[in-house]
């Protein structure tokens, strides 16, 4: 199977990113599965129903969330009515929506897409991930019950996150990082089969600071003082995400690519 990754789309600039190049990507590259990380595409901070919609109709079969997953209030009623979208697995169990979920693919195939957050450097105390993640897999095998699976690892970590990929090695086709937005140049197969990719980066505009206007994060750090709110960039977009090809026989990975089309970190297709 062929699967993208897209990662964290941020604000306007990455929804339109999404809007304008997903449906060009798809058919293209021949795509059977597309899992888009949508916490950060409501003014950046959560995703709304709307936009979730709109990511869908691009394109998008999954979209997953992180630790903004319910700054917009309306995606609580919205994750409920709409099982595409997957929030963090190890939130509160009392949390709308679920953490995981099997999809229908082309061919009769199978794709268990998961999502998990870190611990490490951050702001609340989320569960163990690990036993989280681990409980998932040992339900549905690779090979077995699921085609394919797909891991999104939020997390600040890099040390965290490539713990998560040798943890899953053998056990998922894809474990990718989200949250940091900077797109990491570390994309591997692993000993034992599995694609991985410590941050897969943001759709936004670079020409910011992880996504926001440049002046009061600039004002924030030199001075220490606050002014106005953060706010979304809105140049021209990258689109940045993980490119895997997985064996149809095993759902291991037989190679995997960083994707950056577009705006400033533009690089060839896969």
């Amino acid at each position: 199977m062929r699967l993208l990754f897209l990662g964290d789309v941020m604000g306007r600039a990455g929804r339109r990113a999404i809007s304008e190049n997903l449906p060009r990507l798809r058919a293209d590259w021949s795509l059977d599965f597309v899992v888009v990380n949508g916490e950060n595409a409501t003014a950046g901070m959560g995703l709304s129903g709307a936009h979730a919609k709109a990511i869908l109709e691009a394109g998008a079969d999954c979209i997953t969330l992180g630790d903004h997953a319910f700054d917009q209030r309306d995606m609580l009623k919205a994750i409920e009515q709409e099982p595409r979208i997957l929030r963090p697995l190890n939130i509160a169990r009392t949390a709308p929506g679920k953490g995981f979920r099997l999809f229908d693919a082309p061919g009769g195939k199978r794709v268990l897409v998961i999502q998990a957050l870190g611990q490490v450097f951050m702001k609340k105390p989320y569960s163990d991930p690990y036993s989280a993640v681990d409980q998932v897999l040992k339900a549905h095998p690779l090979g077995k019950l699921a085609s394919v699976i797909l891991v999104d690892f939020h997390a600040e970590a890099t040390s965290e996150k490539m713990a998560m990929g040798h943890w899953c090695d053998g056990r998922a086709s894809l474990v990718t990082g989200t949250h940091t937005h900077v797109p990491t140049a570390d994309v591997m197969v692993l000993p034992r089969g599995t694609a991985y990719h410590t941050d897969a980066g943001m759709c936004g505009d670079y020409d910011s600071v992880i996504g926001m206007e440049k002046t009061e994060p600039l004002r924030r750090f030199i001075t220490g003082m606050n002014k106005d709110r953060f706010t979304p960039a809105n140049g021209e977009a990258t689109l940045c995400g993980t490119f895997v090809e997985t064996d149809d026989a095993t759902g291991l990975a037989k190679r995997v690519v960083a994707i950056r089309q577009n705006g400033r970190l533009a690089a060839a297709a896969p």
